[in-house]
């Protein structure tokens, strides 16, 4: 009897440890999303290497993000502790480009990226750096574009872009990117 215990044993706790397995691979905790904190991180340091006009350095320092990108408004929401020199960051969602109003930065995630024509007709006449992370949109009307290069996320930086907004872009910042016209 012991013996026909041992072998039904021996054949239940494999399927036992297959279950536990994925019984723990639902109630695991979300893994964290890198490229979000990447992105965020990015964006943080794009606000230290660009100036704006000194009429915008008052209030809090605003980061808008076009769409709901929770992951990214998370990481960002860490980031609203620090300061943009004597500013305040203050992160806002907005699902549309009518409810976009004073921004320093607007983020526009790839799912977003056709809103780009919208966000500058909306930010016309304002020094709002545009940033966004379709390939091409540099050309197209952003001042940063996020691209992956080598494998690894990097930016371009359309200074003509950036300067159309009253933005100056520190020469830093330009070594690390990708300049285009």
């Amino acid at each position: 009897m012991v013996k026909r215990y041992l072998k039904n044993v021996r054949y239940f706790l494999p399927v036992l440890g297959l279950a536990a397995l994925c019984l723990s691979a639902t109630v695991a905790e979300p893994k964290e999303d890198t490229n979000a904190k990447i992105k965020a991180v990015y964006l943080y340091n794009f606000s230290k290497y660009v100036e704006w006009p000194e009429d915008w350095k008052s209030g809090s320092f605003v980061v808008t993000v076009i769409g709901n990108n929770s992951s990214l408004l998370s990481e960002l929401g860490k980031m609203a502790q620090k300061m943009v020199g004597a500013q305040q960051i203050s992160v806002k969602s907005v699902s549309s480009v009518s409810s976009l109003d004073h921004s320093h930065i607007v983020f526009i995630p790839l799912e977003s990226s056709g809103m780009l024509n919208e966000v500058i007709n909306k930010v016309r006449g304002s020094s709002t750096l545009i940033v966004t992370e379709k390939q091409g949109l540099a050309r197209q009307g952003s001042a940063i574009n996020f691209i992956i290069k080598d494998n690894k996320q990097a930016f371009e930086i359309n200074k003509s872009n950036a300067e159309r907004y009253k933005l100056k872009i520190n020469s830093n910042l330009m070594k690390l990117g990708t300049l285009v016209e």
